[in-house]
C-alpha cells in the first residue's frame, strides 16, 4: 500500500453490552477510546476524522453491527480511506473476519488500517513475516 498525502479517516469504537454501564448515554470505554484515538489523530498532520461510528452495546462476535455497516458503505463509497481503532479487539472478536477485513477487504479498498496499542499499521505492516494477523 502506498502512502497518501491526506487521510479522511473513520474512528471505529466498539464496546460489547456485556461490559457496558446501564443506564449511561455513552460508556466510560467508548469515551476513553474515542479519546485515545483523537490524541494519536492530533499528532498527525495527514490525518482528518470524517466520522466516528459507535457500536456501544455490541458484541464483537460477529460483524452485524449498525454503525460497523455504516462505516463499511461510506468505505465502499469512497469516502473513507484510513479506519483507526484503539485495539483489533474493539473492530472484532472474529479474528478470522478481522484478518479478512485487514488483509482483504480493506486494501481492495485502498484503506490503511491502524490499530493504536497494538502498534499495528497496514501502511507499515509486512504481510510476509509474522504480523498482528
Amino acid at each position: 500500500m502506498k502512502a497518501k498525502d491526506f487521510y479522511n479517516v473513520a474512528v471505529y469504537l466498539r464496546l460489547s453490552k456485556d461490559d457496558g454501564e446501564a443506564g449511561k448515554a455513552e460508556s466510560n470505554s467508548i469515551t476513553s477510546q474515542r479519546d485515545i484515538i483523537r490524541s494519536f489523530i492530533r499528532k498527525q498532520d495527514n490525518m482528518e476524522i470524517f466520522d466516528f461510528y459507535v457500536d456501544d452495546g455490541w458484541s464483537g462476535a460477529n460483524f452485524d453491527r449498525p454503525s460497523f455497516k455504516r462505516m463499511m458503505g461510506d468505505i465502499e463509497a469512497g469516502h473513507i480511506d484510513c479506519v483507526i481503532v484503539k485495539d483489533l479487539s474493539r473492530l472484532g472478536r472474529d479474528y478470522i473476519g478481522s484478518g479478512r477485513l485487514i488483509q482483504k477487504t480493506f486494501p481492495e479498498h485502498e484503506v490503511r488500517f491502524i490499530a493504536i496499542n497494538d502498534n499495528y499499521d497496514s501502511l507499515t505492516a509486512d504481510f510476509n513475516e509474522e504480523s498482528l494477523v
